[in-house]
């Protein structure tokens, strides 16, 4: 199956070079190219594109706002990408629906996984993206309950476990090895997670979970050993 890329930004050039990278896969292939946050956001309805590959900032409409538009009317996935790795821009595009974050520096090979990663269902995050998020989760003062917590008890002991991995950061893979249990236990459990909490994908669990309370101490130590 060929994964459908509309490409966003406001630098024609650069849009030309990012659509030449894109059609380079033989399974992906781009249907649309957009120089504002607004054309984004008219193409993705129209063309119903699987993933937008999206400039954080654009003219008429910024990524934030057009990723906003675009997630919230659409199922299409937005991997937002920028050269401005700050605290702000990620939580700000992770909030309104964005499914990954990569830095315009990565390299094709990268930024090619990234998009089939995205398409797959998936969030993807550079490690320095994540581990900053992370830390501006913990970093945040207590919220009053919200509706993420009630949700939250529908969710099963073993659920709760992997939850709290995930939003600690660990891969399908880390979980496995930390838990002890299979690769097709873990992905069950979080078809199971999206499903009760309404999330679209991983990074809307990490969100639910730091805003649930369910993580947030901010001790920072990965489960395995490794610092955050």
């Amino acid at each position: 199956m060929t994964v459908r890329v509309l490409v966003a930004d406001d630098q024609a050039l650069l849009r030309a070079g990012l659509s030449g990278i894109v059609e380079t896969a033989p399974d992906l292939t781009v249907v649309g190219e957009a120089g504002t946050g607004r054309e984004a956001v008219n193409l993705a309805s129209a063309l119903a594109p699987d993933v937008v590959l999206m400039d954080i900032r654009m003219p008429e409409l910024d990524g934030i706002e057009a990723t906003r538009l675009i997630t919230g009317s659409t199922d299409v996935k937005v991997l937002i990408l920028t050269t401005f790795d700050l605290d702000e821009y990620v939580y700000a595009a992770l909030r309104n629906g964005a499914s990954g974050f990569v830095l315009k520096d990565s390299p094709a090979r990268d930024l090619l996984d990234a998009i089939r990663t995205v398409a797959a269902g998936q969030a993807l995050l550079a490690p320095a993206v994540t581990k900053r998020l992370i830390r501006q989760f913990t970093a945040r003062p207590p919220a009053p309950p919200l509706p993420d917590a009630q949700r939250l008890r529908a969710v099963t002991e073993r659920e709760r476990e992997i939850l709290t991995l995930i939003a600690l950061g660990l891969s399908n893979g880390e979980i496995v090895e930390h838990l002890g249990i299979g690769p097709g236990t873990v992905k069950t459990h979080i078809r199971s997670l999206l499903h009760k909490l309404g999330a679209r994908d991983r990074v809307q669990l990490v969100i639910i979970a730091y805003r649930s309370g369910l993580v947030g101490d901010g001790g920072g130590v990965h489960p395995s050993g490794h610092e955050m």
